[in-house]
């Protein structure tokens, strides 16, 4: 797979197939990116398992928070993770670990390794790099292009309007 840059296609599939996100490097702390992607997500309906050891057993933005991906409770469709470049080999040990892997691991913005991302793909999990799902969420949905920001869509169509005051939600990708 070519990480230098992804369909949208691609990303919309893996948003809209996707119920139950792990994120791994979840911040307790309410300015912290970590946090509010966490909650972000939340809103948009995934089931979030925030891993932090530190803040195991306590709330991340209304989730019980895990010590580890080995202390999930049921799988997860795709591992978000907000750790630096140098801890990917543990975090990915914890994943190829897992009962039952997750279909996506997804490494926030900064984060890119392709020799992991290759080993990840031969194990037939899907990989996105350097993104960030609550960025790609907001452009996809038409919600970023409140701010001012080109969400590289064109559309005559009205974005559909989920529960909650300007939620959008992902539609079918005719948009």
């Amino acid at each position: 797979m070519n990480h230098d840059q992804y369909s949208d296609a691609y990303v919309r599939r893996i948003l809209q197939s996707a119920k139950s996100i792990a994120i791994v490097g979840a911040s307790g702390n309410e300015v912290r990116p970590s946090f509010f992607v966490a909650k972000y997500l939340a809103a948009k309906n995934y089931k979030t398992f925030p891993i932090n050891p530190g803040r195991a057993g306590k709330e991340i933005a209304g989730s019980m928070t895990y010590a580890s991906l080995a202390d999930l409770p049921t799988p997860v469709d795709i591992v978000d993770v907000f750790r630096r470049t140098d801890a990917l080999p543990g975090v990915v040990s914890q994943i190829m670990s897992m009962p039952e892997l997750p279909k996506v691991v997804w490494l926030q913005l900064g984060i890119r390794d392709d020799a992991i991302a290759e080993a990840l793909e031969m194990a037939g999990i899907n990989v996105v790099q350097n993104r960030c799902p609550k960025i790609e969420y907001a452009r996809l949905c038409g919600e970023i292009g409140w701010t001012g920001f080109n969400r590289r869509t064109i559309s005559a169509k009205k974005p559909k309007l989920s529960k909650g005051f300007q939620h959008y939600r992902l539609g079918d990708g005719d948009d």
